[in-house]
């Protein structure tokens, strides 16, 4: 049961994220919006489609701050070429 409610948050986050990208929004908060969106979906996917939620804590944070570093980057690049 808990796997179709992740599903469902996923699509939701992802029809947000086109919808902001249509109707034209833009700007920094955006940005932040959208890479915070990319985390929780990142979670999700990890802790439940990657059945890593009951694993040792080695692996589960070693696949998290893969995570964190990645939309660190992203949100520096953004911020660098701004």
């Amino acid at each position: 049961m808990r796997v179709y409610f992740v599903w469902l948050l996923l699509v939701i986050l992802t029809l947000l994220t086109w919808w902001a990208g249509k109707a034209g929004f833009n700007g920094e908060w955006l940005v932040v919006a959208l890479l915070a969106s990319i985390f929780i979906k990142g979670h999700f996917v990890i802790t439940d489609f990657m059945a890593l939620r009951n694993v040792a804590l080695l692996w589960r944070a070693l696949v998290h701050g893969w995570l964190i570093l990645v939309s660190s980057l992203i949100f520096l690049a953004y911020w660098a070429g701004t």
